[in-house]
């Protein structure tokens, strides 16, 4: 059979099952297992065994259970009100005020969660009803929440970085330093746009905070003492290289259960139901990877990636072009898949296109990263979509309006992250060169 037959049979299979509502591991499995009965005499079952065990065995991929572990714990703690109460005296003065609680508090505990779902509901139950009793514009307060959310899905310790580390066989630790900077340049224009829409819609400012003495704005500081230590313990150990990411991320569990025991909110109950919801996601993610990981050994039996590869190398498209096409294509799939779908899906494809460009992987994720946050702000799938509608009581179309220029920036970033390469690839190359 041509390539062209087997990409058809591929989607075909994969569109069948996903409509069937087949759990995408499981869907993943089902057209590999496809693939293998079709285009190799070697065993499906025996194949599928040795893949799976392969990627489940992987050192690296235990750091995912133990960050979402950590996320998990945090969440259940009164995290939300402290962050909120620190960040408050410093952000009410500057032009927007209180909104931006909603970038610096999502940019916070993007750092100590990695899940975009996690960050939006610590920091939306209590940044929500706080700015609708001061008066903030319900747009704002909502749009401005769905967006900084999915700075989880950059900021380290990123699950969707580590998704595609394994993936592709890179370092966990240099994808999380290269997704500093552009997770803090993309909050910056997050903030911006609120500063922007300050002053281009007077009409709608909340009443002014009333000013605050320093040295109570230090007081009041001190309840982000405990986040900003376990930053600081998590990400520094992984900069100065005392820690692998996995072994960070076991620190991080344990200064979670401090934390939570210091706030007088561990208890058994809370213990289990963050062990459990742990367990619940990193099973699904583990699902996802296997099927992927199956899928990539039966396509390279068709010599599909290959041969699409060597397609892509024949029109001869500039980096610049082939990166403004991917663009494209993941908004598209992302509006009917997650963030962590879309990479284990793609990646088996993509990587040997964007080897043939030149482009530098580590670069290429961050890339992907942005693309993929708006996935979560995109109908008709958008995660993020579904959780603020449980919050506000909004409906999705509504949701996803107040939301677009939010995506809008993301699309900024991406344009900006080709212009300047080394936004992703310096902070790595430097930390490197320090060990």
């Amino acid at each position: 059979m041509t390539e062209l037959a087997a990409t058809i049979i591929f989607l075909f299979t994969l569109f069948l099952l996903l409509g069937g509502s087949v759990w995408v591991g499981l869907a993943l499995m089902g057209v590999a297992w496809v693939g293998m009965e079709l285009f190799t005499v070697r065993p499906a079952g025996d194949a599928m065994v040795t893949t799976i065990w392969a990627m489940s065995s992987s050192w690296t991929l235990t750091a995912l259970p133990l960050f979402i572990w950590m996320g998990e714990i945090l969440y259940r703690t009164r995290l939300s009100e402290d962050m909120f109460r620190g960040l408050a005296p410093w952000v009410r003065g500057l032009p927007g005020g209180l909104l931006h609680t909603n970038i610096a508090g999502c940019t916070l505990f993007a750092a100590v969660s990695g899940s975009s779902a996690a960050t939006l509901t610590t920091v939306g139950k209590m940044s929500i009803p706080e700015l609708r009793a001061r008066g903030y514009p319900e747009h704002m307060v909502i749009g401005t929440l769905a967006g900084a959310a999915t700075l989880g899905l950059m900021i380290p310790p990123s699950l969707a970085l580590i998704v595609y580390g394994v993936s592709i066989n890179e370092s966990i630790t240099s994808l999380f330093i290269a997704g500093v900077l552009p997770g803090l340049v993309l909050a910056g224009l997050f903030a911006s746009y609120i500063v922007v829409m300050h002053y281009a819609r007077p009409s709608e400012r909340a009443v002014p905070e009333p000013a605050m003495p320093l040295g109570e704005r230090f007081r009041e500081s001190r309840f982000l003492i405990p986040v900003m230590s376990l930053v600081t313990v998590v990400i520094g150990s992984m900069f100065l290289g005392y820690a692998t990411a996995t072994e960070a991320a076991a620190v991080g569990v344990i200064g979670a259960l401090l934390l939570a025991a210091a706030q007088r909110s561990l208890t058994w109950e809370t213990f289990t139901t963050a062990l459990m919801g742990a367990t619940r996601t990193s099973a699904m993610i583990a699902l996802i990877l296997m099927g992927a990981a199956f899928l990539s050994l039966s396509m390279g039996f068709t010599g599909l990636p290959r041969a699409l590869a060597e397609f892509i190398e024949t029109l001869e498209l500039s980096p610049v072009t082939l990166i403004a096409a991917l663009t494209l294509f993941y908004i598209i799939l992302g509006m009917f898949l997650d963030g962590i779908s879309s990479i284990v899906l793609t990646i088996a494809i993509v990587e040997p296109m964007v080897r043939a460009a030149g482009i530098d992987l580590i670069w290429f994720g961050i890339f992907v990263v942005v693309v993929v946050e708006m996935a979560q702000v995109t109908p008709p799938i958008g995660f993020n979509l579904f959780v603020l509608q449980g919050m506000t009581g909004h409906e999705i179309g509504y949701i996803a309006k107040v939301a677009l220029p939010m995506v809008g920036l993301m699309l900024l970033m991406v344009v900006i992250l080709v212009i300047f390469p080394e936004l992703a690839t310096w902070l790595p190359e430097f930390v490197a060169a320090q060990r």
